[in-house]
């Protein structure tokens, strides 16, 4: 589609989105454009109708899509046309009337409470540097709430021990100050202690390494968190993303008001956090019909 490489320029500058972000948007336009070329097509984007995308919808479905990526790839159409309508390229605005198929609400999964403590206070990781290091970042994941882009992302610099103090670079490089537990503190110190016997002579400064002193990669963030779930849950995602699902989820059970929960997680909006309410209103109802007499 025509106005792509500036746009991707507008994604990157001056959004400041994430490459693996950006990535998705392109790869979403690349596969409409590729609908408008088999169809036979204007790929102009001042020539795209709301047929053309409703077309494109369809074939989505039948080629077994969910309705969660449908909406994504036309999310990016969306902000793809806002952008050409606000740079003045054309006055077309080809989603105006377009109908999404409905997705069904999936709330969070998450750890229950007490199964985290059985891990962290019971399992025994081992005191070399892989041990060490594994439950510190279960440990930092599961008391912070951060994403595993952030925790790879973390530098010696953003770690404060003596303050008790993390500061996170999230989404669009927006940062946030995390405060810790105290008990915390003294795992972290443990871990640069054994960081540093493990790699006298490095000098990078990330904070967590992997096994050869380089940075953490996603996927062994990934595998380290699904491996030590799997000792104490049987849920079938236990992936990094689930412990930030679950810090949300026992702080607010345990009191913490939802805008606290929205700064810790970095949320840009209170409607993104609002999700954590349901499992709270799940466990109310069970409440409510095991003690009341009527129920």
């Amino acid at each position: 589609m025509d106005h792509k490489e500036s746009f991707l320029q507008y994604l990157k500058i001056e959004k400041r989105y994430s490459p693996h972000t950006v990535r998705s948007y392109i790869n979403d336009l690349d596969q409409f454009g590729n609908h408008l070329i088999l169809h036979d097509l204007s790929g102009r984007a001042e020539d795209v109708v709301y047929h053309d995308i409703r077309a494109w919808i369809v074939s989505l479905i039948e080629y077994g899509y969910s309705p969660v990526s449908i909406h994504r790839k036309i999310s990016s159409l969306r902000v793809f046309y806002r952008y050409l309508r606000k740079e003045g390229f054309t006055n077309n605005d080809p989603l105006e009337k377009v109908v999404l198929p409905k997705m069904k609400k999936r709330l969070p999964v998450f750890v229950k409470e007490g199964l985290l403590d059985r891990l962290l206070d019971d399992y025994d990781f081992g005191t070399d540097f892989n041990g060490v290091r594994n439950r510190t970042i279960i440990e930092m994941l599961y008391l912070t709430g951060m994403r595993r882009s952030e925790l790879t992302g973390l530098r010696d610099s953003d770690v404060d021990i003596p303050e008790a103090t993390v500061k996170v670079t999230g989404k669009r490089n927006k940062q946030r100050i995390i405060p810790l537990l105290k008990p915390f503190t003294l795992r972290l110190e443990e871990y640069v202690r054994a960081r540093d016997i493990q790699f006298p002579d490095l000098k990078a400064d990330w904070f967590f390494l992997g096994n050869k002193g380089n940075k953490l990669y996603d996927k062994y963030v990934y595998n380290i968190v699904k491996k030590y779930l799997s000792i104490v849950t049987t849920i079938e995602k236990r992936s990094p993303h689930i412990l930030r699902h679950t810090f949300a989820t026992h702080m607010l059970n345990n009191g913490a008001d939802l805008n606290s929960i929205k700064e810790f997680l970095g949320h840009a909006n209170l409607s993104a956090t609002q999700i954590y309410t349901h499992n709270s209103f799940e466990k109310l109802r069970r409440i409510y019909k095991q003690a009341h007499p009527r129920a």
